[in-house]
């Protein structure tokens, strides 16, 4: 039953949940609220998918005559029957696939991107100018409007010459403030890890959703650091003028598809407290329940054994 329940919930927290709340609307009002939320998500369905697999091993090692674990499968099929042993076997080599691509996710994504990001930052260092007056602000000889920022220990902010002339200097502060914000928060750790989650698990139970929901959250807790230093206006006419400019691979870009939401959003109401309240009190139930559930009866056990 335990490891029912894990699947249950696993397969649960990777599907319909993130379809759920990637439709819902309160996140525009809570944004940062929300990506704790949807963490918690992701690490109680990895905590869920292991607890499953552990859960299943525990029922395959079944006691032999000296009443030590064995892997005989003539036992274990006797034990659990010929369909409970085949759904264990299939349930478990799933928790190691998942397993296998999640280690595999992380060295692939993690070595992917910087390379992408070093190889890009070279190209920029050698094509832009470095204006005097702005820090960590690379200008590229374009005339088409474009900002964007390249994450890491060695950070840019790229802005073209059309930029420059299309955009006032409270608007100019609102662009800078938005890429700085990504900069500082390091928002592209918190995209890395849902990429990573969203590549470990198999395409036939996860989900979309969550990798483009926190996409529009990061770009709007950014917005949200630009509004508190240059105002709702001079941000929305930036995001306009900056809407149609090329986003590199590995970088993170203030115009794109999201900017009309996100204009639409700075002419609404306001962030809010209860609602955000709301969401990290959502986020601890469904972070500690997986949690307790597979920690109490693991030390349980172990106390068991060791005494």
């Amino acid at each position: 039953m335990s490891a029912l329940a894990f699947t249950v919930l696993a397969l649960v927290l990777v599907g319909p949940v993130p379809v759920l709340l990637a439709e819902a609307s309160w996140p525009m009002r809570a944004p940062r609220a929300a990506i704790v939320l949807w963490q918690s998500i992701a690490v109680a369905a990895v905590l869920s998918t292991f607890s499953a697999g552990l859960s299943i091993a525990a029922l395959l090692l079944v006691p032999g005559p000296d009443s030590r674990p064995t892997t005989d499968v003539g036992q274990q099929i006797a034990t659990l029957g010929l369909t409970g042993w085949s759904c264990s076997v299939l349930m478990l080599a799933l928790t190691v696939l998942v397993g296998v691509r999640l280690g595999l996710a992380v060295v692939a994504v993690a070595v992917a991107t910087r390379r992408r990001r070093a190889r890009h930052r070279m190209v920029v260092d050698l094509l832009s100018e470095h204006p005097g007056d702005l820090d960590r602000v690379r200008v590229l000889d374009r005339a088409e409007p474009l900002a964007y920022c390249l994450p890491g220990m060695r950070s840019r902010v790229v802005l073209s010459r059309g930029t420059l002339a299309a955009l006032d200097e409270p608007e100019l502060a609102a662009i800078l403030r938005h890429e700085r914000a990504h900069l500082r928060a390091r928002h592209d750790l918190v995209l890395e890890a849902f990429v990573i989650a969203h590549t470990a698990f198999p395409r036939f139970v996860r989900s979309g959703s969550a990798l483009g929901a926190v996409r529009l959250l990061v770009e709007l807790l950014a917005d949200d650091a630009a509004v508190r230093a240059a105002g709702r206006n001079p941000l929305a006419r930036a995001l306009v003028t900056c809407a149609c400019g090329p986003t590199p691979a590995g970088a993170m870009a203030a115009g794109g598809t999201s900017t009309v939401v996100r204009v639409r959003r700075l002419a609404g109401p306001p962030n809010s407290l209860p609602i955000a309240l709301a969401a990290y009190c959502a986020a601890a139930v469904i972070l500690v329940i997986p949690t307790l559930a597979v920690a109490i009866p693991w030390l349980t056990e172990l106390q068991r054994l060791w005494s």
